[in-house]
């Protein structure tokens, strides 16, 4: 007979059906909780408190466990709910729903199957991928399984209620906004500096070693992948890897657990939540902001026939999306298996409430949403003005945030970038693509004598993308600090790994390297794989390859760095960071995705030269565009606000913009009135050495100063004393970024 965990009759709550709290478990003043959950199709529900009886079991013995059931009342409005007494913070829970099974029909009742809380604010346990949950609630009849799923599931804990406290945030301009990407863990698990009992852990994100090289780096943004409550998918767990990058979600109002310090995770989920807090509070406290990567198109559920672990047994025809067949089939414009229904207001509300909640309670300054076209479809597609859109523009709490969209997804009509409406910006693709393009698909090309392209697709998006994000209502609002620029992100090739491989190379993902994309737009320089160490590097063809592969790097970061726009790093890649040539790390929980903080001379020098080009954007108000470039005054001011010039030194027009082939462009930004600088950019992207005449400073201003040139290896300058230019002019090499300043 199966074991199972020692269950004591149902009891029922105090109030009456007439009351009906806030969705999810919270404490009250009499020492009681208040219990509400969303399940329009059930019969019944039933609350399940669970102690623990012998914690030296495991933690998947059923013989661990007793369990007390309280009937809720219900449904009002499809919200099933109660008040119970004498249960405070720390008591485990969970429920169990009794209604048809019918997966023909999307309903997936079964009581055998313990559920997590949508909204649990803390849990205990982690997953079993063990039969009982596995099969989306389905035995091997196709009937309900009977085997209880108690001892296999994570449980939801009571939290205290916490009285809010008044929080400084730095609120960052966009436009002086310097976004950073990086993985809890990963930032921190080879940090030198960061004590090994923080190591990988939100305590660690906060560490003064890491906050210094933050505030070193000119980053006044850090945004963070997932960090809401995951679970790995079934076959990856099969595999022996996991999720590692989080976009899997369990719970959207819980912390992940597993990022937080051994002695938190002792302590309790309110411990693990503190700790988060905490790290918040003390990047606050160095003026630095917090962004969550945030993930409600879909959860960890899976398709129909993988885990049953909360909303799939609870109310699967509402929260998730179906493709109108019969039998029923869950829709997925996610590439997960499943999609959430951003059709119905009670998902709306779930993630509402969820954003609402991080703001609020751990006082988080921002969000960037994953898959974001997802949470704009409406029955006809993708729309602006979708509910949870509008909520986003005109909410208290969430329209003064910093939020981002991830503007695409993988259903019809996927590609949104531009579309999204303000106050959100949105990753921008075109900006990544048309910098790889420039600096490494052409000259790739061009080298076997093909012909070169990209230049006017670069310059639009240098100068902030006014065509994909100037066509709000009113014109022109969102402006190009809507434009989040970015080369890489943690999908795809790193920086150093962009410039060392032309195809991707993820084997370590058991996935026979079919994962991952394969328009990288990257460029090996000659030869495919690492740069060598010591005297390797100087010994042919690594002694060509090298230093062009660096001053690659150099080239991309200046581009992303003096781009009008809003700047996204991603981490490591100021220091040379490499995965081997994987462009899908998803699953790599391990050095192939960590941060290596031991920094040869090259990694030290790019270090440096990220540090200098951030300090150069926060240096000169030109570089911070906050508004779209009109190419004339603006009211009030007598220079063109931004100037085009060829090599020649002559002001571009239309003939000179329709030249084919065209490789050397130089960008010209006066300084506002309130600041002595105006900055000029002289890009090559060709394959021949070249002298650049340049244009005349504007009236008032001193003559131009070279202050960096993406050939030299640090900052400081070159090795070697470079020529004397002829006035006027200045030698430009080949495949280089060279910036010069001229002061009123």
């Amino acid at each position: 007979m199966e074991a199972r965990p020692k269950v004591t009759p149902l009891t029922r709550p105090t109030r009456t059906r007439s009351h009906v709290p806030p969705l999810g478990v919270r404490t009250t003043p009499d020492g009681g909780i208040d219990v509400a959950v969303l399940a329009s199709h059930a019969t019944g529900v039933d609350l399940c408190l669970i102690d623990e009886v012998d914690a030296a079991l495991d933690a998947h013995d059923p013989a661990r466990y007793t369990e007390r059931r309280v009937e809720l009342d219900g449904p009002t409005y499809g919200v099933w709910h109660g008040h119970v007494p004498g249960v405070g913070p720390g008591q485990r829970y969970g429920f169990r729903v009794h209604g048809p099974w019918d997966p023909a029909a999307g309903m997936r009742h079964n009581p055998a199957k313990l559920l997590l809380d949508p909204y649990a604010r803390g849990y205990a346990g982690d997953l079993a991928y063990v039969p009982a949950t596995l099969g989306g609630g389905a035995g091997e009849d196709g009937g309900p399984d009977g085997e209880d799923s108690l001892p296999f599931v994570p449980h939801g804990v009571v939290m205290p209620e916490h009285p809010r406290a008044t929080v400084w945030r730095p609120r960052v301009p966009w436009a002086d906004t310097v976004v950073y990407e990086a993985h809890v863990r990963g930032l921190t698990m080879r940090h030198p500096g960061v004590p090994p009992e923080l190591r990988g852990t939100y305590a660690g994100v906060a560490h003064p070693a890491v906050v210094e090289h933050l505030k070193a780096l000119g980053v006044t943004t850090l945004e963070l992948l997932p960090i809401h409550a995951n679970a790995s998918e079934p076959w990856l767990a099969g595999r022996g890897l996991s999720n590692y990058w989080g976009y899997s979600t369990m719970s959207f109002f819980a912390p992940h657990a597993g990022y937080a310090t051994a002695a938190a995770r002792a302590a309790g989920p309110d411990a693990v939540l503190d700790e988060v807090r905490g790290m918040v509070h003390l990047l606050h406290e160095a003026g630095i902001e917090v962004l969550l990567d945030v993930v409600y198109n879909h959860t960890c559920e899976g398709g129909d026939d993988a885990l049953d672990l909360s909303w799939r047994g609870l109310d699967n025809t509402l929260y998730y999306l179906h493709d109108g067949s019969s039998p029923a089939r869950l829709a997925d414009v996610t590439g997960t298996g499943n999609t959430l229904d951003f059709r119905r207001a009670r998902v709306v509300q779930m993630a509402l409430d969820s954003l609402r909640y991080w703001a609020q309670e751990v006082d988080v300054d921002g969000y960037r949403f994953d898959l974001a076209v997802t949470l704009g479809r409406d029955h006809d597609g993708f729309t602006p003005d979708h509910p949870f859109l509008v909520a986003l523009q005109t909410d208290p709490v969430l329209s003064g945030l910093k939020l981002v969209a991830e503007p695409w997804d993988v259903g019809p009509g996927g590609w949104q970038t531009g579309r999204f409406p303000p106050p959100m910006a949105e990753w921008n693709d075109r900006f990544r693509n048309a910098a790889r393009s420039f600096w490494l698909e052409a000259p790739k090309a061009g080298s076997h004598g093909q012909p070169m392209h990209g230049l006017r697709e670069l310059t639009t998006r240098l100068a902030g993308s006014a065509d994909l994000f100037g066509h709000s209502d009113p014109p022109l609002m969102r402006g190009p600090v809507a434009s989040i620029n970015y080369v890489t992100a943690h999908d795809g090739f790193t920086l150093a790994d962009l410039v060392s491989f032309d195809h991707k190379h993820n084997d370590a993902n058991g996935e026979d390297n079919r994962d991952g994309t394969d328009d990288n737009r990257s460029w090996n320089h000659g030869v495919e794989g690492h740069d060598p160490s010591g005297a390797d590097a100087t010994t042919e063809p690594w002694s060509a390859v090298v230093p062009l592969r660096r001053r690659s790097q150099r080239n991309l970061l200046a581009t992303l760095l003096l781009s009008a726009g809003t700047p996204m790093i991603t981490a490591g890649d100021e220091m040379g960071r490499s995965q081997g040539g994987n462009n899908n790390a998803y699953a790599q929980d391990n050095e192939i995705s960590w941060l290596d903080w031991d920094l040869d001379t090259a990694g030290a020098e790019l270090l440096a030269t990220a540090r200098f080009l951030t300090g150069l954007r926060a240096e000169h108000a030109a570089l911070r565009a906050e508004s779209f470039y009109l190419g004339v005054p603006r009211p009030g001011e007598e220079l063109t606000d931004l100037l085009w010039y060829d090599d020649g030194g002559a002001a571009m027009d239309a003939a000179a913009w329709s030249v084919d082939g065209r490789r050397i462009i130089q960008m010209l930004r006066p300084g506002p009135e309130d600041d002595d600088a105006d900055v000029l950019v002289v890009l090559h992207g060709g394959l021949e050495d070249a002298v650049v005449t340049l244009p005349d400073p504007l009236d008032g201003a001193a003559p131009w100063d070279r202050v960096w040139s993406s050939t030299w290896d640090s900052p400081d300058g070159p090795d070697e004393a470079d020529e004397v230019d002829e006035p006027g002019t200045a030698r430009v090499e080949s495949l280089s970024v060279e910036v010069f300043v001229a002061r009123r």
